[in-house]
């Protein structure tokens, strides 16, 4: 009976553990399906999407890409588009994902914490004049109050408990994480896992494309990018139908969205008190059940304060005040981490990688620019098209994109693996679209010329063009094209050199450039004439 018994004991844990794996794995299996069955779905049609849910707060709101057709899963990203007023503040959060943001409109501050780094922003005793006369004041008041309850025969102790509180507040002054400064045309880089936060200090709003990696492998939970909320308190969210009507509409916590509470309001209050040191009082508050202002809210009057260098760049001497700093912490994280640069621009004509004079210019931004991509494992090209200028035809080597439209208007073409045209139209200003893996693409500008950016799920993502320079066709012998097509060896020649020395980006025919150079809005130095 006891060696039955022992046997029993052995086997129930090793059952479980078999459940458990197998339910992970059948987990695994289901999302890999899923992937799998947008994928197929996508080579019969792929659409411009446009956000079909709003979460509205105080100070702005969020609008998030919808993802039931497939397009966004089967390229593995989540995309929302947030949009800060004036004086507001995006409350901290993090995700399961990492995310490349693009500011599209306006300026900013933006806070990323790097889990286990030290902090490099510190305030000292020589703080500003009228922080220390404000301090003295208080300090004044206090002692004070406590001479007129003082009684003579415990005077020397209560003289030493206030000289020890006195050192005490000194001794907290503020400290944080580095603060990276934004504008129109920055790409922010935003590890899984580490929390951040957002202020307008501007005067116009502060709007942001995100596009989060859920397919990365920092991600070990479902396809879905889930926000959790350290600040903040319920959100209001409102959801429109794009589908049948008879279609039932999951609500935005099933689906990763933003109607949720903040992690502490899960906590019990005590628990969180104590945990803290603050009073149940302050905890609460922390927990922001009552709290109805939102994801983004209005800061009070007077504005953030906040410890800034004097200038937007970081000086070899904080810089090494960091790297010191994260050494005598000894945690153990490589210094380089810590202090790792996460902002890059790339609306800067005169950083531009690939440029035509009269067709426009590319700007790519990968791992070896910018090295906390490879953390990511995302890329990004930001592109701006001269009216009528043409996409040459390329695809994507090793990568999907989520190309989002910021400025104009173009007419875009994408052909799958059999030849069929799975999407044939405009993509406009605010809208996405989709271009898998391999899949061909190009385009033409409109007649407000076209300014883009795109997402890519990988760090040192690569195209490969038809036609032009260094192109697939340039590279083959003329008589391998004659051949192949059944043209002539000057037929096949023409084919090969007739965009001659252009890249990416082709100028439009002789009567269209003479058209725009006749437009009132145009402007000879490769950029846009309506907003980028």
């Amino acid at each position: 009976m006891k060696t039955a018994s022992m046997a029993a004991s052995l086997l129930i844990p090793l059952c479980l553990c078999i459940l458990l794996l197998r339910g992970a794995s059948a987990v695994s299996d289901q999302q890999e399906a899923g992937r799998r069955d947008s994928c197929d779905r996508i080579d019969r049609r792929i659409r411009a999407l446009e956000p079909t849910r709003r979460v509205d707060s105080e100070a702005g709101h969020t609008e998030l890409y919808d993802d039931r057709d497939g397009q966004l899963p089967c390229a593995g990203v989540a995309a929302a588009r947030i949009t800060i007023q004036r004086n507001g503040l995006l409350l901290p959060s993090y995700s399961n994902s990492p995310r490349l943001a693009y500011i599209v409109h306006g300026r900013g501050i933006v806070g990323v914490v790097i889990p286990g780094c030290p902090e490099t922003y510190q305030e000292t005793s020589s703080s500003s004049s009228q922080e220390q006369e404000d301090d003295e004041r208080r300090r004044r008041g206090r002692r004070g109050d406590e001479e007129r309850r003082r009684s003579s025969e415990g005077e020397e102790e209560e003289e030493e408990e206030e000289t020890s509180r006195r050192s005490f507040e000194q001794s907290i002054r503020d400290e944080h994480q580095r603060i990276t400064t934004v504008r129109q045309g920055d790409v922010v880089a935003i590890p899984a896992g580490a929390p951040f936060w957002v202020h307008n200090d501007g005067d116009s709003p502060l709007v942001a494309i995100s596009v989060h990696d859920v397919s990365n492998s920092a991600n070990q939970l479902d396809q879905t990018s889930r926000r959790f909320r350290l600040a903040g308190g319920q959100a209001r969210s409102e959801g429109r139908q794009r589908y049948g009507e008879g279609e039932s509409s999951e609500s935005e916590t099933e689906r990763g969205g933003e109607e949720s509470y903040n992690i502490l309001s899960g906590f019990d209050t005590e628990l969180l008190a104590e945990s803290m040191r603050v009073s149940p009082d302050i905890a609460r508050k922390l927990q922001g059940r009552s709290d109805k202002r939102g994801n983004i809210v209005r800061v009070r009057r007077g504005g953030l304060r906040m410890l800034r260098p004097a200038t937007e760049r970081v000086t070899d001497e904080e810089m090494m005040r960091g790297a010191n700093a994260a050494a005598a912490a000894g945690n153990g994280i490589d210094e380089a981490v810590c202090l790792m640069k996460l902002r890059e621009n790339v609306a800067d004509p005169m950083k531009a990688d690939l440029y035509t004079p009269n067709g426009g210019r590319i700007t790519v931004l990968n791992s070896q620019k910018l090295p906390v991509l490879k953390l990511i494992k995302m890329s990004v090209n930001r592109g701006v098209m001269r009216r009528n200028a043409i996409l040459a035809p390329h695809w994507n080597i090793n990568a999907h994109a989520a190309v989002y439209a910021t400025s104009g208007s173009a007419r875009l073409q994408v052909v799958s693996s059999e030849g069929r045209r799975v999407f044939d139209g405009e993509l406009r200003r605010g809208q996405m679209v989709v271009v898998p893996q391999s899949f061909a693409v190009a385009g033409r500008a409109g007649d407000e010329g076209f300014a883009w950016v795109s997402f890519q799920t990988s760090d040192g993502a690569m195209n490969a063009p038809v036609v032009g320079k260094s192109s697939a066709l340039r590279g083959m012998p003329a008589d391998v094209l004659a051949n192949a097509f059944g043209v002539s060896r000057e037929e096949a020649r023409m084919v090969k050199f007739g965009r001659g020395q252009e890249l990416a980006i082709f100028s439009p025919k002789s009567g269209a450039a003479a058209r725009r150079r006749r437009s009132p809005g145009h402007r000879d130095d490769g950029v846009l004439a309506a907003p980028a």
